[in-house]
């Protein structure tokens, strides 16, 4: 039943010259929509979802999120705006599910936004949890239903939700076809030859991993002579911050060392961008400590092959951490890297982590701009890595 006397002191209030609360507004809006659903709805979506981005209490976020969701469900099918509305309210609603803990609701917000058409989220949850199959066949309808431009961020999560199902070839191929792209750009000076040096590291690593010897050599020829030209002229041109590039590429090249990623127990979903904030990226970082933990003992014991690969996951969840932030990049991350190389030159034996190693640091030189110490880093790497294989380093 229409109570008549509230429907006027929200249409008196609305009306009013004074300048109204964000709660007052919702609490008019409400009382509108019963009557001017087609009016109103909107508005009231509009003014839930912002009192939920200002909030900070991840109880309330809920309540306003799903109240967001049931009005914008309520708008007729036939009012424009109502399936950009709807997928905006199912985005923060799951948001603040995950927040929460409740990732089997998440993750139904997610499919719900998926069947209006934004299946992205959805893609990332189902990586966070080991679907990688299904998160991959996501990735190739936002691949191929797009633009014609190829997207670094779309190729990179489809190609790593690929390696992760295990269809390598298939991994790639559609990382191949980023490549050519970056090379296309890179001639004209349209992107970085940075992102072009990290991509061709990285399929490197992609190509070794998958047992293919020669593909990845091909590929660390191809990086060591771009690394050169930057090492002797430096960028063309001068580019805006990259550096989510390098993060994304040096976090997935990690995934490997982490536990496996499971519904039970998610990890972040690797070849996304981690800085944004979630749930996973939260309890990723979290370990931050008992790694450290774990280092001091491996060091006490003079483990040493165990602590390079312990301290190699500890950079990463740095580079995660803060690694897009430009001030004083250099200075805070190079301590990291030449601990890194440190500890591997200590394994004499071993000459596949000091390669790696050596790889790590020179591709965050590149990200420091540090050019000529990046090209020495790789080319001893490459060397390393051509003698185990028996070829003669270029």
């Amino acid at each position: 039943m229409i109570n008549h006397d509230a429907v006027l002191r929200a249409r008196v209030l609305l009306l009013g010259s004074g300048r109204l609360g964000l709660l007052e507004q919702v609490d008019a809006y409400r009382v509108l929509a019963e009557v001017s659903p087609k009016a109103y709805l909107p508005k009231l979506v509009d003014a839930l979802l912002l009192m939920s981005y200002r909030s900070r209490v991840p109880e309330v976020d809920l309540a306003l999120t799903t109240e967001a969701v049931e009005a914008a469900r309520r708008i007729e099918a036939g009012v424009p705006t109502r399936a950009e509305r709807l997928c905006r309210a199912l985005d923060a609603h799951q948001r603040a599910l995950f927040a929460l803990g409740r990732r089997v609701e998440g993750r139904a917000a997610c499919e719900e936004m998926a069947a209006a058409g934004q299946n992205g989220r959805l893609a990332s949850v189902l990586a966070e949890e080991g679907r990688f199959r299904e998160a991959a066949e996501l990735n190739e309808k936002a691949a191929r239903s797009g633009t014609p431009e190829v997207s670094f961020w779309t190729m990179v999560e489809w190609a790593a939700n690929l390696e992760g199902a295990g269809l390598h070839d298939a991994a790639s191929a559609v990382f191949r076809e980023l490549l050519d792209d970056t090379r296309r750009k890179a001639a004209e000076q349209r992107t970085a030859l940075a992102i072009l040096t990290w991509e061709l590291v990285h399929l490197s690593r992609m190509r070794e991993g998958a047992g293919h010897g020669a593909d990845a050599a091909a590929a660390r020829q191809e990086a060591l002579t771009v690394l050169e030209e930057l090492a002797t002229k430096g960028e063309p041109k001068s580019w805006s911050c990259i550096l989510g590039w390098w993060v994304t590429l040096f976090a997935l090249s990690g995934r490997g060392a982490e536990p496996p990623a499971s519904a039970g127990s998610p990890m972040p979903p690797f070849g996304t961008d981690l800085d944004r904030l979630s749930a996973t990226r939260d309890a990723f970082l979290g370990t931050l400590p008992a790694l450290e933990a774990e280092a001091a003992e491996l060091r006490e014991a003079g483990r040493m092959p165990q602590l390079v690969d312990v301290q190699r996951r500890i950079s990463i969840r740095e580079a995660v951490r803060e690694g897009t932030h430009p001030y004083q990049f250099r200075n805070r991350f190079k301590a990291h890297f030449d601990e890194g190389v440190a500890l591997a030159r200590r394994l004499s034996d071993d000459p596949a982590r000091l390669a790696r190693a050596l790889t790590d640091r020179s591709m965050f030189f590149v990200a420091a701009r540090t050019f000529e110490p990046a090209y020495a880093d790789f080319a001893e790497a490459v060397t390393l890595l051509d003698a185990r294989r028996g070829v003669s380093a270029k």
